[in-house]
């Protein structure tokens, strides 16, 4: 264990090891399931962490991974910082050309890869120039890859001590390293020091935050290769909670296996997981007994999947973040005086993004550069800052003038604060519809839509018009055996209930999937792509259906 006082990972790991050695670590790996303590995990990552120096790695150096959730995967999440080297976990769902450039850009010496992903990342190797040059590959297993030149990871850490002589870290240290999915432009890549991802921890340990304990069953949905799952494995850690990893493409009846047998308390993932979870349900005797607290980040929960929810006995527990914010920003907890409230109030805040977790600060900016009131009504970008915000992009000087200002980071998010301090977005700067003038909010319109028990997806962007610049038109993924003109008539009855009648969508589409990110988010970007050329023409938006003028 490191001698100095310095904000550094290894001691949530020492903490575990010593004071819960015997409570497991489970991992439904691509060669089978894996269960052990953390004792002998400790051990392994000690291994693991000797092996990297005979390999020649050295402090400083950037170590990446290829991988899904995973036990062995979760070894390099202590055994890369804790030598002083920066883990740099890679986006396999990236396209080859943003791979190379991340390998290339962050110059990565080792990169660990699954099985499964091992023709992914060799076609990027393949089409590469010079990007991979000097790059050595271990490959998660016991077995050779078929598709790399990559060493076994047993044989990696085969013979090596079981103890290690740990070095004292600066807090100051690069300990992690994500690179954001690049929807415009190069990917941008995230730092994040020793000291980030230690108070980043310790604040979500808190009750304000995501915290797990020495009783609680942890089992993070969420990629590990995307902003560290959230966090998780080391909040996890640092908690003394059991870990429970999904492994590889996990289907819905995985993870409701491993809810039931291995009593899994707390997991995390995109809506789009537990929409999978809640159909599989529908369909399947399932015992969620165990489950406590779902945490849903990445897209907004509709409220239809929080009652869902509800009635299992199960909370959601709605999360904001960024990669730019390692990634937890703000948490939907009640507070005190509103856990008295009606069911529908509570649903309203459990629906918006939360309240800022402790040790962060945020305001909110109009397109004037004034400060928003908090009335949930007025809008402008979220800035936040703290000791787990970036102060700057890796190599970026272009992106770091637009999106810092005086230790400030300019999130892109448009969003509402009300009275009691629940942050609520709006949209994304580049998402938000101008129609005539006034602001239509197209998450707020997918919500809505998605409220219907018929429709499973639902995306809102906004399309060219001649006279009012843009009008909202929706994509919508029906449920089976749907007739397209009850649905449609559905929706907009349902929301003219709600929505003045400009807000409405001009079109509602009906699509077989919403595009998707490489993080699991709607991709508006492909949908617009894809539907460039039907604008709207003046004449198709009856004069009341649009914003006054004046």
């Amino acid at each position: 264990m490191p001698g100095g006082t310095d904000q550094t990972l290894r001691p949530f790991l020492w903490r575990a090891a010593n004071l819960y050695s015997d409570t497991e670590i489970v991992s439904r790996n691509h060669d089978g399931m894996q269960r052990y303590t953390y004792s002998e995990y400790e051990q392994r990552t000690s291994q693991l962490a000797n092996a990297l120096d005979e390999h020649g790695i050295e402090e400083g150096d950037r170590v990446g991974t290829f991988c899904w959730n995973h036990s062995r995967h979760f070894e390099t999440y202590f055994g890369v910082p804790s030598i002083g080297a920066q883990l740099h976990t890679i986006n396999p769902l990236l396209p080859d050309a943003h791979i190379q450039y991340i390998v290339d850009n962050a110059d990565d010496q080792l990169i660990f890869v699954d099985h499964s992903l091992a023709p992914k990342l060799a076609s990027a190797v393949a089409d590469a120039d010079d990007e991979f040059e000097g790059v050595d590959f271990v490959v998660m297993g016991s077995e050779e890859s078929e598709h790399l030149e990559a060493t076994p990871y047993e044989s990696f850490i085969e013979g090596q001590e079981t103890e290690y002589d740990w070095p004292d870290i600066d807090e100051e240290q690069p300990a992690g390293m994500c690179y954001t999915s690049g929807t415009t432009g190069n990917p941008k890549g995230v730092e994040y020091t020793q000291q980030m991802l230690w108070s980043h921890t310790m604040a979500t340990l808190t009750p304000q935050g995501i915290p797990m304990a020495d009783d609680d069953v942890v089992m993070p949905v969420v990629p590990m290769f995307h902003v560290n799952a959230w966090g998780m494995p080391f909040t996890a850690t640092a908690g003394g909670s059991k870990h429970v990893y999904p492994g590889p493409s996990p289907e819905p009846e995985d993870i409701a296996n491993l809810i039931e047998n291995e009593g899994v308390t707390i997991s995390a993932g995109v809506p789009t997981v537990w929409l999978g979870l809640m159909e599989y349900c529908s369909e399947h005797d399932v015992d969620l007994s165990t489950l406590e607290t779902v945490i849903v980040g990445g897209s907004a929960a509709p409220k239809s999947m929080i009652e869902w929810f509800d009635d299992q006995g199960v909370e959601v527990l709605h999360a904001w973040g960024m990669t730019e914010m390692s990634p937890i920003g703000s948490v939907s907890h009640l507070k005190s005086d509103l856990r008295d409230a009606d069911y529908e109030t509570q649903l309203e805040k459990r629906g918006k993004q939360g309240l800022m977790v402790p040790g962060l600060e945020f305001k909110v900016i109009d397109e004037n550069g004034e400060e928003i009131a908090w009335d949930g009504e007025e809008f402008g970008e979220l800035w936040i800052r703290g000791p787990w915000v970036t102060k700057e992009y890796f190599k970026r000087p272009e992106a770091n003038e637009a999106d810092f200002e005086d230790g400030w980071l300019k999130t892109g998010d448009v969003v509402t604060v009300d009275e009691d301090g629940y942050i609520q977005i709006v949209d994304r700067e580049k998402d938000v519809i101008k129609s005539g003038g006034e602001w239509i909010s197209s998450v707020e319109l997918e919500n809505a839509v998605m409220a219907h028990d018929d429709v499973s997806e639902a995306a809102v962007v906004g399309v060219p018009h001649e006279r009012w610049q843009e009008r909202p038109v929706a994509f919508v993924v029906p449920g089976e055996g749907v007739e397209r003109e009850t649905l449609v008539s559905e929706i907009t009855e349902m929301l003219k209930d709600d929505y003045p009648k400009w807000w409405l969508p001009d079109e509602i589409e009906f699509i077989e999937e919403v595009p998707k990110t490489a993080t699991g988010k709607f991709s508006k970007k492909d949908i617009r792509e894809e539907y460039a050329d039907q604008s709207l023409v003046e004449g198709q938006v009856p004069e009341d259906a649009a914003p006054d003028q004046d």
